[in-house]
């Protein structure tokens, strides 16, 4: 079967655009060659900054002919009716055949198309897919119309089969499609045919481009981490900036080099930020000492002198980037030495949100809330004051300025500079965490409290004034911020009323609101802003946070139900508590005894509703032994109270598996009472009494969660 290569050869694609063209090339295609009608075996996608290329295995050579009927009018139909049918068919009327259908006759299509062979289809697709293209961003060169990246010079499309390389007859806007293509720029920059896709890489390497990104990252990796523990350093992994310069390079010729003493005194941090945003560098650690001390730098070309020239000119340029960092750093360090103050006030000027006030504002109910959450986690009440006060006084750094991916980092410098003891700059770096589902959870105490604080006002003010996030819409990335709280609280087993913690941010997130003052709506007084009820916003909140909870749960494969039925219960603010409550529940309900024993309570709790909405009284007066009248009806009442006894001292100390265990044991008396027993008995007395015994099955499994909630 033949095999199609195909390649787009332009000026560079950037690299960021690279693995999601690769991806829109192979769809694009493949699907259109498919709804064709041909076939493939495996198909791949490759990229290197000047190319697209896209190889196909297997391909059938020609699509198959189809036959196909399709049912028009009836004979006696209006001329419209037939007119649109024919126009709908591509047929006259004498090509349609009259069949009897339901005892009327009725016009059928027969409508045959031939197969296409696959040089055809393959240039339809093709045109199609380059002119239609899903750049993020193109351009549009010359006279012509057509728009790509950058410009598109020319196209490679052969089909090969035992008989050779055929080439498709494509012509794109003046652009025709060849058997040739292009190797490096500089190396190789002659063109040279190719009659297979084997052939087309190896005769690529031979002219300086290996057409692989994951390879030209490999030898970039291998280089790096073989080189540097050569000399008792190592590479500060970065995959991001590894997959980037893979997409820089054709033909990858690492270098290393030194980082000059005079830099080596800045923060590792710095160096390897300044290196990676403005040169690409790789950072060379020692790991004896923590310090940067080299770069790695990767070439696009070869060089007679090992590329002692780029590593020099790489080297001026990097001195220069880094005294500019040095410069930063030595002036944020005079400011850190004086306390900061300058940063502090200059904050005050920086708006955090036109509705709730500063930033300086904001560092303020921060510190309060962080004062209020130390005892909670732990920490010292004045160090979780100082840390809430200091952290985010960076932002104000020229530092930071230049690097906003910095800040935290640099706050936990600036506040050692400034005097401050470990616990606070730890919290200066580590309050924005976790900032991510996979990010590092605090967990020193007073790293937690600030961190919390921080999150917890972010959401309380969005909440005060009503700017939550709207279906896919987050832009003050509320929902990352719910899920850092959860986080916090979980891995580090927090015990706090959450509703109650959020009702005092909600009000001072209110009191930072400005005066309103308009003709329509008169000025609120501080005292009016100050006395308006924040519990709503609170309640609302707290439900926003329950609803991340689940999320966040479903990846243990704990089920939406079973938070649900955990919720319903008392002290659903207390997270920790909620958690551990959900998690033994769905353990209990992965056993059979638990799954049977919803069942059982279902039919209980099922019977006793309907009996309770039917008599309108509630059968909660407690049932009497001496009206059983069958040993599965005496065993249930003794079942019950040996559950009873063992589950309400385990909830009292929070011993939820023993809880759910004790419950769980419940099945097999509840299952032999329903099989056994009639409930709603002829006997009135005795009617009554089994109903009160349901509602004791009701009540004792009510004490664990709200069964009723579970889906089955």
């Amino acid at each position: 079967m033949p095999d199609l290569l195909i390649e787009l050869f332009s000026e560079e694609i950037p690299a960021r655009m690279q693995a999601r063209a690769r991806e829109d090339l192979k769809k694009l295609v493949t699907d259109g060659l498919v709804e064709a009608g041909l076939t493939y075996a495996s198909a791949g996608a490759f990229s290197t900054p000047r190319r697209l290329c896209l190889t196909i295995e297997g391909l059938s050579a020609e699509s198959p002919a189809l036959r196909e009927e399709r049912k028009g009018p009836r004979t006696d139909a209006p001329a419209p009716a037939i007119e649109g049918f024919l126009r709908s068919t591509g047929l006259t009327l004498e090509q349609l055949a009259v069949r009897d259908d339901k005892k009327a006759q009725v016009y059928f299509a027969v409508i045959e198309k031939p197969g296409r062979k696959a040089p055809e289809i393959i240039a339809e697709v093709l045109e199609k897919t380059i002119r239609t293209f899903p750049w993020p961003k193109s351009m549009r060169w010359g006279s012509g119309n057509l728009r790509w990246v950058r410009p598109l010079h020319s196209i490679l499309c052969i089909l090969t089969t035992e008989a050779g390389a055929e080439v498709v007859d494509l012509n794109v806007d003046g652009i025709v499609a060849g058997n040739t293509t292009q190797g490096h720029r500089f190396l190789a920059p002659g063109r040279f045919g190719v009659q297979s896709f084997d052939d087309y890489v190896a005769k690529l390497r031979a002219a300086k481009v290996i057409l692989d990104q994951a390879e030209r990252a490999e030898i970039i990796r291998n280089y790096a981490s073989q080189t540097a523990f050569a000399q008792g350093l190592e590479v500060v992994e970065d995959a991001g900036l590894l997959t980037e310069i893979a997409g820089l390079v054709e033909w990858p010729v690492p270098l290393m080099g030194p980082i000059a003493e005079e830099f080596l005194g800045l923060p590792p941090e710095v160096l390897q930020t300044s290196m990676k945003e403005h040169q690409k560098f790789f950072s060379i650690r020692n790991p004896a000492t923590g310090r940067i001390e080299k770069f790695l730098t990767v070439a696009n070309t070869e060089t007679a002198d090992n590329g002692a020239t780029i590593l020099a000119g790489n080297g001026k340029v990097l001195a220069a980037r880094l005294s500019d960092a040095r410069f930063f750093w030595d002036n944020d360090l005079r400011v850190a030495k004086e306390g900061m103050t300058l940063w502090a006030e200059g904050l005050k000027a920086v708006t955090f949100h036109n509705k709730l006030g500063s930033q300086s504002a904001r560092i303020a109910r921060i510190a309060a809330l962080a004062a209020e959450l130390a005892p909670v986690t732990g920490a010292d009440v004045a160090e979780a004051t100082r840390a809430a006060e200091l952290a985010k006084l960076d932002l104000r750094s020229a530092m930071v300025g230049e690097f906003p991916e910095l800040q935290g980092l640099m706050g936990r410098y600036y506040a050692l500079a400034a005097g401050e003891s470990a616990a606070v700059a730890d919290a200066a770096r580590d309050h924005y965490s976790p900032l991510g589902p996979t990010d590092t959870v605090p967990t020193a105490p007073v790293s937690v409290a600030v961190a919390l604080a921080d999150k917890l006002d972010t959401l309380t003010g969005f909440w005060a004034i009503d700017e939550k996030p709207t279906g896919s819409k987050d832009p003050f990335a509320l929902r990352r911020a719910a899920l850092g709280v959860i986080r916090l609280i979980l891995t580090n087993d927090l015990r706090l009323n959450l509703l109650q913690t959020l009702v005092e941010p909600v009000r001072r997130n209110r009191a930072a609101m400005p005066v309103v003052t308009s003709d329509e709506a008169p000025s609120l007084s501080a005292d009016r802003v100050e006395a308006e009820c924040a519990l709503t916003p609170a309640t609302d909140l707290l439900g926003f946070i329950h609803d991340r909870l689940k999320v966040f749960l479903k990846d243990e494969g704990i089920r939406h139900d079973v938070i649900d039925a955990c919720l319903a219960m008392p002290g659903n603010d207390d997270i920790t508590l909620l958690v551990k409550r959900a998690r033994a529940l769905s353990a209990m309900l992965a056993t059979e005894d638990g799954t049977n024993l919803i069942q059982g309570f279902k039919r209980a709790n099922n019977i006793l509703t309907q009996a309770e909405a039917k008599d309108g009284v509630e059968y909660s007066f407690g049932p009497d032994i001496k009206f059983a009248e069958g040993d599965e009806e005496k065993a249930l009442f003794a079942a019950l109270d040996q559950a009873e006894a063992a589950i309400t001292p385990a909830m009292a100390s929070e011993d939820f598996a023993s809880a759910m265990a004790a419950m769980a044991a419940l099945r097999a008396p509840i299952d032999a009472f329903f099989t056994a027993v009639q409930v709603n008995s002829d006997n009135q007395l005795v009617r009554r009494n089994r109903l009160n015994l349901l509602h004791r099955i009701r009540a004792i499994c009510g004490q664990v969660a709200d069964l009723a909630r579970i889906d089955g």
